[in-house]
């Protein structure tokens, strides 16, 4: 038994579908006790703002950067998003436009969303994007070699771009979506988090269905025996058709109940979304707002 098998082998984390579906049903009915002022600022607090777009361009990506500027003169009464998430080749942008304390400056790398090409080319856009001023780096794990089992080439390629982004936090994005299965994603969230991922993701929200409550829930069970077995403590952040208040508030459900209050910090837990700085912001409002 090689390495990588023998940490699959060491995780009994339960992987059941039927089974992971009624654990999380059990976990949304008790969702809405949470709903409060203080969790909704808190969820907003912790969102990665994005804008992923083919029609993107440093005109507009600063545009959106001013935004997040003046939501602190506008709304002082509430914390600002955790971070502004944008393709690597706009770092610069947001690090140069962003004036407000308290926001990192968040890029997709390494051949997002689908994660094939060069491992060269991926080191050298890592490289880039933090030269550029990105504080996170979130790279798409390559599932083309998950599926085929190569998890030595799948690792070392993860291991090379947490060493290539230095202090940057890597955040290692599953693609949960074409996984498909809990079993596939308890393994998936093993190898990336003992091939050093600051954080596992789920999805890219782009080519496969994003995220779901289902991966979220295995996913944050694997954090924790990890946790247990190691002491050292990964992030989870769900991405990918978040939209709502209601969905936040589900997310933020399974991480209190699987992880504890000690995950509810922005060290250790995000939402990358667009749509859902405004529904939170309605509600937190008591009133319609689109601000973002």
């Amino acid at each position: 038994m090689d390495k990588y098998q023998e940490a699959l082998a060491s995780s009994h984390v339960l992987s059941d579908d039927a089974a992971v579906a009624e654990e999380v049903r059990k976990i949304v009915e008790k969702a809405p006790e949470y709903a409060s002022p203080e969790v909704y600022a808190y969820l907003f607090s912790s969102i990665d703002l994005t804008t992923l777009s083919s029609e993107d361009n440093d005109k507009s990506v600063a545009a959106f950067t001013e935004r997040v500027n003046a939501f602190d003169a506008e709304y002082p009464q509430y914390p600002n998003v955790a971070a502004i998430c944008v393709y690597s080749n706009f770092a610069e942008v947001v690090n140069t436009v962003l004036d407000v304390d308290g926001v990192d400056v968040c890029v997709v790398a390494g051949g997002f969303p689908s994660s094939q090409t060069f491992q060269a080319v991926k080191v050298a856009d890592v490289a880039l994007a933090v030269a550029g001023g990105a504080q996170e780096v979130d790279i798409v794990m390559n599932v083309g070699q998950f599926l085929a089992e190569d998890y030595e080439s799948l690792t070392d390629e993860i291991v090379e771009l947490k060493h290539t982004a230095r202090d940057a936090r890597l955040k290692v994005i599953l693609e949960t979506g074409a996984l498909r299965t809990a079993e596939n994603i308890r393994k998936a969230s093993v190898l990336a988090m003992y091939s050093d991922a600051d954080f596992i993701k789920t999805s890219t929200g782009k080519i496969y269905p994003g995220a779901s409550l289902e991966a979220a829930w295995v996913m944050c069970q694997c954090i924790k025996e990890y946790y247990n077995k190691t002491g050292r403590k990964v992030g989870f952040k769900a991405a990918g058709g978040i939209r709502t208040a209601e969905d936040a508030l589900n997310y933020y459900a399974i991480v209190k109940e699987v992880l504890g209050d000690e995950w509810l910090t922005h060290d250790l837990f995000r939402l990358g979304a667009s749509s859902l700085a405004n529904s939170l912001l309605s509600v937190m409002e008591g009133k319609d707002v689109k601000f973002f």
